[in-house]
């Protein structure tokens, strides 16, 4: 009894040494992906007291500007990749994304210059990692919906995703807190890095 008692603590330190696997890491996570009976996603009710990452005004990756008010659209993550992404440079399997857009506009109120956002989402996406059921990331389109089917992965946003995305196919290059710690990382992408290499020349 005495020499179990004597090396417990060295067990209990080399068992605290192990490291967590993957899997292991999104079994223990609190948020993660939910999906209805038939495969859609759920909007995350809460989504707007996730992380912030960032916001845009009138972005469009057409050559063509988009016309009318400009739109804005605001980007959150889920706290728990965040973090993860602060640790690591790269985001954890049940990551979850989430673009709300909405409407701008120049007048109201005290406001004399400028655009500030109005009224209700127009719309929201949600770019999901699960590497389980999609064998990596997914793109939903709620459109006023509180659940949705997977954006088929013909559509556009894959491919684009795919040549420009930043880290692990997420266009961090648009969220100003998380390039620097990608960078750092060393975790950008190949593609991103010659995107870069031409914007500056």
């Amino acid at each position: 009894m005495l020499a179990i008692t004597r090396y417990l603590p060295l067990a209990v330190a080399l068992a605290l040494a192990v490291p967590v696997s993957a899997s292991e890491t999104a079994a223990s996570r609190t948020r993660v992906p939910v999906y209805t009976a038939d495969g859609e996603l759920v909007l995350p009710s809460d989504y707007r007291e996730w992380v912030f990452l960032s916001a845009g005004l009138g972005m469009s990756y057409s050559e063509k500007a988009p016309a009318g008010e400009p739109t804005f659209d605001n980007t959150f993550v889920d706290p728990e990749s965040y973090r993860e992404f602060v640790r690591t440079g790269t985001w954890p399997d049940k990551t979850q994304i989430v673009l709300e857009m909405r409407d701008s506009t120049s007048r109201g109120s005290i406001n004399r210059h400028g655009y500030y956002q109005r009224g209700g989402a127009q719309d929201v996406e949600v770019h999901v990692k699960d590497t389980a059921r999609f064998s990596g990331w997914a793109f939903f389109g709620f459109d006023g919906k509180t659940s949705a089917k997977r954006i088929p992965q013909s559509a556009p946003c894959y491919a684009c995703h795919a040549a420009h995305g930043a880290v692990d196919t997420t266009f961090v290059q648009f969220y100003p807190t998380l390039l620097p710690l990608a960078r750092q990382h060393a975790t950008l992408s190949a593609a991103f890095l010659e995107d870069e290499g031409r914007t500056i020349k």
